[in-house]
C-alpha cells in the first residue's frame, strides 16, 4: 500500500515537470499568425474546395440519374462492378476487400453491404482465396458484365454531359479542364 502511494506521487511530480516544461516551451516559442475568416488564402482555400465539391455533386447527380433510369444501377453499384471487372488471375490480380472499398470510396462495411446487394441480384459472386482461406474474393458474373457493359456507355455520357455543362460555369470550368487534362482528352477552350 505505502509503495502505491509513493509510485502516485513520484507519477504526479513528473506530469507536472512535464506540463510546466510544455507550459514554458509555448510561451518561448514565437507563435504562428492565426488564419483568420478573411485571409485571403483561406477564403480562396474555401472556395476552391467549394467549387470541387459542387462539380463532384453535380457530376455524381447527373450519373446517377441516368443509371437509374436506363439500368436500375446506382453511382456506386455501377463504380463496383466497374472496380471488380477490371480484376484478372495474374499476381495481384484480385482486390481485397479493403482495396475494393478504397477503390469505390466506401468504408469496408458500406462495401460489403454494396458486395452483398449485388450478389442477392446475381451480379456479384464471392470465393475463397485459394492460398490463404481467410481471405474471400469476388468476381462479377455473367450478369454483372452484361448489365455493366450495357450501363457503361449512359454512364460515359451522362460524365460528359455533365462536365460539358460545368465547364460553362466560369468557377467550375478550369477544374473540368483538369479533370479532361487527367484523362488524357483535353480538349481546348
Amino acid at each position: 500500500m505505502a509503495n502505491a502511494g509513493i509510485v502516485k506521487s513520484v507519477m504526479r511530480r513528473q506530469v507536472s515537470r512535464q506540463v510546466a516544461a510544455y507550459a514554458s516551451a509555448r510561451t518561448t516559442r514565437p507563435r504562428e499568425p492565426l488564419m483568420t475568416a478573411t485571409d485571403p488564402a483561406m477564403t480562396a482555400l474555401a472556395h476552391g474546395w467549394s467549387a470541387l465539391s459542387l462539380l463532384h455533386g453535380r457530376i455524381e447527380s447527373r450519373v446517377e440519374r441516368a443509371l437509374q433510369a436506363e439500368h436500375r444501377l446506382s453511382a456506386r453499384e455501377y463504380s463496383l462492378l466497374d472496380v471488380l471487372s477490371r480484376q484478372h488471375d495474374g499476381e495481384g490480380g484480385h482486390l481485397q476487400m479493403r482495396q475494393v472499398a478504397d477503390s469505390v470510396v466506401l468504408s469496408q462495411s458500406a462495401t460489403t453491404r454494396l458486395v452483398t446487394r449485388l450478389e442477392d441480384r446475381g451480379l456479384l459472386s464471392r470465393y475463397l482465396c485459394p492460398t490463404d482461406r481467410r481471405g474471400i474474393y469476388t468476381d462479377v458474373s455473367g450478369d454483372g458484365l452484361r448489365l455493366l457493359e450495357e450501363a457503361r456507355p449512359t454512364h460515359n455520357a451522362a460524365l460528359r454531359e455533365a462536365l460539358d455543362q460545368a465547364a460553362t460555369d466560369p468557377v467550375l470550368a478550369p477544374l473540368v479542364d483538369a479533370v479532361r487534362q487527367l484523362q488524357g482528352g483535353a480538349q481546348p477552350a
